[in-house]
């Protein structure tokens, strides 16, 4: 720990030194420990340690980067990097005003979670294990443990130097059930900000998953056409992220004419009801920080308010380029990498509509629960449901299949004709971007109420 930080005060009196008209470099110390079963057999486990930088430069409006694993001639690198960036420029740099920050952030967590023995580990995840083959009909499974403790010093020329420690665990399950030629399957993602203690207590919900994969293989598939559909918190805040979050990253935005068009501020998408927000500022999820990878303040952003497209997410380039205000979502997933455009903690705001209230006026309709995955393509959007229920005469009914939504998501959000009073956030996700992932972030939303959704099926 204490060589990358005699290391950045070296290069705190260096940086000013290189003729770029911005430069800014980063180390970072990365301990991290994991678990992996595929079936009943343990495939991996181990504790590594990883140590690196970058360094950064911009010159005539042309970036240069370089990243490294050896601390030893991190001069070289940043003349490297200037005499990239010179070679890339040919107009004027661009960067939105930001006051330079000292700062020391220390982790959440009460402790790195890293150094709890992987024993004690292995374990808790041998029980979960266990409980998901005492169950008839499993096939395989898989779980996934993995924490880690980073440590990362930023600085640049226009003088911040912030030192960061943050801290993450996530866990995941996914267990396949198959009979006569059937095959499906359930799944759990957890996360925190570090606390192995909240992963512990996981035995119910895993008996259930394994429970629910046997119980689908008997299960209806639901008839394809248009419904009434509900998503509870996790799907909804999937779909928040993927379909329309993505589209709120400033630097897709301002590379597409097409999409800047569409994402007009002002722009009414959706009823009165409905706000869309994104932020680190907000304490105690895996998508939280002080400061971003350029230094740069988290904020709370309102993306959509009252119905309306008001904002949209920055890092310092971008907000210049577009004349607004940059607002910290500038991220890498390690030092091997840019920075780029990211998520943090995405989701709906609560309502005022209780769950039963949501449901008492569907006469035939579909309620769906978590998710396996999706794809989109600009505004299309399709996503599989991890759990489906008929919903008839307002109550919950018979399980189905997992079914898939289809649909536009402008069209998506102006369809939204109740907004629950029971916000959740899921913190068991990773964010892919730019071959950087997976990226710590969380989503939620209170449940929703979606008219016209196309649900497939047979």
């Amino acid at each position: 720990m204490a060589q990358i930080e005699d290391i950045g005060q070296e290069l705190k009196a260096q940086i000013k030194k290189y003729d770029a008209d911005y430069l800014e470099a980063r180390l970072e110390e990365n301990q991290t420990s994991h678990i992996t079963y595929r079936g009943k057999e343990l495939e991996s486990i181990g504790r590594s340690t990883a140590t690196g930088g970058n360094v950064r430069a911009l010159v005539k409006g042309g970036w240069g980067f370089a990243s490294f694993n050896d601390l030893s001639d991190l001069p070289g690198r940043m003349k490297l990097a200037v005499e990239q960036a010179r070679f890339a420029g040919s107009g004027e740099s661009e960067l939105a005003e930001v006051e330079p920050v000292v700062d020391t952030v220390s982790a959440e967590a009460p402790s790195n979670p890293v150094i709890i023995p992987l024993a004690e580990k292995k374990r808790l995840t041998d029980e979960y294990n266990e409980i998901i083959w005492r169950t008839p009909k499993i096939r395989t499974s898989s779980i996934g443990y993995g924490d880690g403790h980073k440590k990362v010093i930023f600085l640049n020329s226009q003088g911040s130097y912030i030192v960061q420690q943050r801290t993450d665990i996530t866990m995941r399950f996914t267990v396949i059930a198959a009979e006569n030629g059937q095959v499906q399957q359930a799944g759990l993602s957890l996360g925190n900000t570090g606390d192995f203690s909240e992963i512990k207590n996981y035995h119910r919900q895993v008996e259930e998953i394994a429970r629910r994969a046997v119980e689908l293989l008997s299960a209806p598939q639901v008839e394809g056409k248009e419904y009434t559909v509900v998503l509870d918190p996790v799907l909804a805040g999937v779909f928040v992220h993927e379909a329309f979050g993505h589209l709120s990253e400033s630097d897709f935005v301002y590379e597409n004419d097409s999409l800047r068009e569409i994402m007009t501020l002002g722009k009414q998408f959706g009823t009165t009801d409905l706000n869309i927000v994104d932020g680190a500022a907000i304490a105690g999820l895996r998508g939280s920080y002080k400061y971003d990878e350029e230094g740069v303040p988290a904020t709370k952003t309102y993306l959509i308010r009252e119905g309306k497209l008001v904002g949209r997410l920055h890092s310092r380039e971008t907000a210049a380029r577009m004349q607004e205000k940059p607002t910290g979502n500038a991220r890498a997933v390690s030092y091997r990498y840019p920075p780029i455009v990211r998520m943090t903690n995405t989701y709906i705001e609560p309502g005022s509509v209780s769950f039963d209230d949501m449901l008492s006026d569907i006469e035939e309709g579909v309620y769906v629960k978590n998710w396996y995955g999706g794809t989109t393509s600009m505004e299309m959007f399709t996503f599989s449901a991890g759990e489906a229920y008929m919903i008839r005469n307002g109550k919950i009914a018979e399980a189905l299949r997992p079914v898939v939504l289809t649909g536009n998501v402008f069209t998506t959000l102006h369809n939204i004709d109740a907004i629950g009073n029971d916000l959740e956030m899921n913190q068991g996700g990773g964010c892919g971007k730019g071959e950087q992932a997976p990226l710590p972030v969380s989503n939620g939303s209170p449940h929703i109420r979606i008219q016209h959704c196309l649900v497939g099926g047979r």
